[in-house]
């Protein structure tokens, strides 16, 4: 029996880049030429465009002129339309992200909640309203907060788990759903800029400073999150609120099925921004060796199963090769977390970035056959205390430098 061939995917589970020009491979003469006719094809196409928006003004009227009830085209309609829809969309996924259990009263001994928890809404640098959760210990003083940023499709809420655990420990814990996810203003799985998304989250960190003064912080992000942490700590302000960034499955290697798709990506991400690949989902790739894990994550209706979004898809593509390019720049202290088995994003790019980075203090490990999912994996919890005790490493290797430094 021959082994199934899986398609490549994006840095999320649900949300694929589809190989649709995977059959020309072997009618393509050479990749230069074909980039040659793109480029003349969408310069037509452009031109095209151009001309049917330019058309409506120098049109001759040969019936009798419009009534004023019709003066309003079918366009802002259509555009009312689809922002009423989008906005109603965004107020469910809201109303269910705060509905959302975020700590298990049963799991506790004495019946009462060892951590204190709450939600909020966060406005980012577009005036987006993102919503946020927190989770920090009843008692105790606080060693550190660890923000976390998560993946696509995805929403914090699923962090819940690993906000307990870090709460138990002592750290107090933010989390952001990115626009367009979880219970955060925007079409459900479309981001319009992962710039944003970066811009949004050194935002959410500085607000997060503001509020905790003299606490360590640290960034955490998973797979396409992890991509956004690692170009925000490539700020030099940033950077400089940091103790150290958290990077799990990390998608810095992302590439397309075909040169063709990175080809044509940048122009239909223009002009069909948020349209969807259909047949995306026929055959996904298993994020996680649990099952019970899997049918939680594909049944929960705040994280998106839908086709990939074109821009979403480029956006991907864009930040993975900037960031690839800038592997030896990275200064700032992390630790990165890959499986070997990852089929979503790419273990060795993990490697290449500890090899490369310019870090004086960074880590990494992999797990021998784990998948992409690292924290929803059935080691889970061994898993979150490798995290937990790689930032207490760093603290202390704060605290000796700040001793010898008034010796």
């Amino acid at each position: 029996m021959e082994p199934v061939q899986m398609e490549e995917l994006t840095s999320g589970a649900s949300g694929r880049i589809i190989p649709v020009f995977r059959n020309l491979r072997r009618s393509v003469p050479s990749y230069n030429s074909l980039r040659r006719s793109l480029i003349f094809i969408q310069s037509i196409f452009l031109w095209f465009i151009l001309f049917l928006r330019l058309l409506p003004r120098h049109r001759v009227c040969t019936s009798s002129p419009p009534s004023p009830s019709s003066a309003v085209t079918a366009t802002p309609k259509k555009r009312r339309f689809a922002f009423r829809r989008d906005e109603e969309d965004t107020l469910r996924r809201r109303a269910l992200a705060e509905g959302l259990q975020m700590v298990k009263e049963t799991e506790t001994d004495d019946g009462n909640s060892r951590c204190k928890w709450n939600t909020s809404l966060f406005f980012g640098v577009r005036r987006n309203a993102l919503f946020c959760r927190s989770w920090f210990p009843v008692s105790g003083e606080l060693k550190g907060i660890m923000i976390i940023i998560h993946g696509l499709n995805e929403h914090s809420g699923r962090y819940a788990q690993f906000a307990k655990q870090l709460t138990s420990c002592s750290f107090g814990v933010y989390a952001m759903d990115w626009i367009g996810h979880g219970g955060s203003d925007g079409l459900h799985g479309y981001v319009p800029s992962l710039d944003h998304v970066v811009a949004d989250t050194g935002a959410f960190l500085e607000k997060i400073k503001l509020e905790n003064p003299g606490i360590p912080c640290f960034l955490f992000g998973h797979s396409t999150g992890g991509a956004v942490v690692l170009k925000a700590a490539s700020y030099l302000h940033i950077e400089g609120m940091l103790e150290g960034i958290v990077l799990t499955s990390p998608a810095l290697r992302v590439r397309p099925a075909h040169p063709i798709v990175g080809a044509v990506a940048p122009f239909f991400s223009l002009v069909v921004p948020k349209y969807q690949f259909k047949g995306a989902n026929k055959r996904g790739i298993p994020v996680s060796r649990d099952p019970a894990a899997l049918e939680a994550k594909y049944s929960d209706p705040l994280v998106y199963t839908g086709p990939i979004r074109v821009r979403t898809g480029h956006e991907i593509l864009r930040i993975s090769t900037y960031l690839m390019r800038n592997f030896k720049s990275v200064t700032v202290p992390f630790f990165v977390l890959h499986g070997t088995a990852d089929k979503v994003t790419d273990p060795l790019a993990s490697q290449d970035l500890f090899n490369e980075a310019a870090s004086k203090f960074k880590d990494i490990k992999l797990y021998d056959g784990f998948l992409h999912d690292l924290l929803f994996e059935p080691e889970r919890e061994e898993i979150a205390q490798d995290i937990i005790d790689w930032m207490e490493k760093r603290l202390n290797a704060d605290n000796l430098e700040h001793v010898t430094s008034i010796w």
